[in-house]
């Protein structure tokens, strides 16, 4: 079931917001958990009716090991070792075997000439976010850095809160621990979460939909039609695309959190306007960043041990971050590109780039980003090699054609509106407002919502099916 979907929209949402606010609060909220953790089983097996049960399994079993290593952490500190090392092994391994298995195969085929068969299985949706989630909640168990949630159901509802289950933002159990068992609904909070989860919803289906149109057109053509303008625009296409896709999806989950009481942190953070690589990787998908810095890059030894050992610490951790995406070397090597450019940077590079203007800062980041984006948008290695030698004219590849011509003119309206609404437009905006105009933004955002729901309604109704693109990550 998607967000951006009627079904969703004006079915499942009301009733389920209906449901909740009946619900009476009950001791540490159980009550309300318990409808938040029906509704989330029922919202994840409208999609994956057979993987309820993987999802299950992920939730009892990390409920028995944290109980466990909560009561021999003191008493009992090698016990409790132990545990959290066979539960993240049990962990990775789920989301290994159904996420990275037939990736393995693959290669194992290619490298020894072997005909072994692919597994006939298909990757749970969120498995990647879910798994991460549960692993964080562990862990902080382990370290005594947050408590051991008893109440299952509670638990549960953590585990599969539909609003972030299928694509983030990666919620660590510790930071919504208190809001989990004594939270309050206000009806500012509600407001504030309708208000939020419309920016998203406008993003996603006035916005993102209609870019990737662009992109598709682009990545469909034969190379042999291509032109220099047209590889960009297809790729600037992309890279608008992920963006408001995502942000998107991350606005409408925190939206939603907020309409049940729940406080998310945000997950983007106007990428588009860094001015290094490492700022801009400071405000894309900031809960992943959080997630394996925390985790991993700070456990290897972050920045506090020699210089080669914190390049191998990078290393590790990009090559895992574009491993996490996906199973393909393209998103590997679209990891190691990241990694290699931010240790350049940390090298030697920043020096360089706050000694020359801020708009060369700019254009080198989108650059960087960009081309970036072809790792992550073309699974075929060779054909990112080709659409990239596309984009920088090489081969005698025309600058451009009619095509190019007709595609830059007909996209001209929409890519001046997603420049404006990657940049933060709106807030800058608001503080140049006369006082007298600052008392009518709230009716001008009422009158906007509803607006914008018109539109996206309209837009559902005649638009064909089109999910998130972080669904299959």
């Amino acid at each position: 079931m998607l967000f951006s979907s009627l079904l969703f929209l004006f079915c499942f949402l009301p009733i389920t917001l209906l449901v909740y606010y009946i619900c009476p609060r009950g001791k540490k909220n159980a009550f309300k958990n318990t409808a938040i953790f029906l509704a989330s089983i029922i919202f994840y097996a409208w999609g994956e009716p057979m993987y309820i049960f993987l999802m299950l399994f992920t939730i009892l079993h990390n409920y028995i090991f944290a109980l466990l290593i909560d009561k021999y952490r003191q008493s009992k500190p090698s016990v409790s070792k132990t545990l959290i090392i066979i539960s993240v092994i049990l962990n990775l391994g789920c989301l290994g075997f159904f996420k990275y298995c037939n990736f393995f195969i693959n290669n194992v085929n290619n490298i020894f000439g072997l005909g072994i068969d692919f597994l006939e299985i298909a990757l749970p949706i969120g498995i990647s976010f879910y798994t991460f989630q549960t692993m964080s909640y562990t862990i902080d168990v382990y370290r005594g850095a947050t408590g051991v949630q008893k109440n299952p159901i509670s638990f549960g509802a953590y585990v599969t809160f539909f609003p972030q289950l299928i694509a983030g933002p990666i919620v660590q159990y510790k930071t919504i621990a208190e809001q989990l068992d004594n939270r309050t609904n206000e009806l500012q909070t509600f407001g504030d979460g309708v208000k939020t989860f419309t920016v998203g919803l406008a993003k996603k289906v006035l916005l993102a939909n209609n870019i990737g149109a662009l992109w598709t057109t682009v990545s469909t053509l034969p190379k042999s039609e291509m032109t220099v303008v047209t590889a960009w625009l297809g790729i600037i296409a992309f890279a608008f695309q992920i963006y408001f896709d995502f942000s998107g999806y991350s606005d409408m989950a925190i939206g939603l959190g907020r309409m049940f009481g729940f406080e998310f942190c945000i997950n983007f953070n106007y990428p588009y306007i860094s001015q290094t690589v490492t700022e801009f990787w400071r405000r894309w998908h900031i809960s992943l960043g959080s997630w394996f810095r925390e985790y991993l890059y700070i456990p290897l030894g972050g920045n506090r041990v020699k210089p080669w050992r914190h390049i191998l610490n990078l290393f590790i951790v990009w090559f895992c971050t574009g491993f996490w995406h996906g199973a393909g070397w393209n998103f590997i090597i679209w990891g190691l590109y990241f990694g290699v450019l931010l240790i350049i940077e940390k090298q030697f590079l920043f020096k360089f780039l706050w000694s020359i203007p801020r708009v060369f800062r700019h254009i080198y980041s989108l650059l960087a980003v960009l081309i970036g984006w072809v790792f992550f948008a073309i699974e075929d290695i060779s054909e990112c090699g080709s659409y990239l030698a596309t984009m920088f004219g090489f081969g005698g590849v025309p600058f451009a054609d009619d095509r190019s011509v007709y595609l830059l003119y007909t996209n001209a309206v929409i890519l001046v509106i997603l420049i404006l609404a990657s940049m933060p437009t709106v807030p800058f905006i608001r503080q140049k407002l006369s006082p007298a105009l600052q008392k009518a933004v709230p009716v001008i955002t009422v009158i906007a919502c509803i607006a914008i729901w018109f539109l996206s309604t309209a837009s559902l109704v005649s638009g064909s099916y089109n999910p998130f693109l972080y669904f299959r990550f």
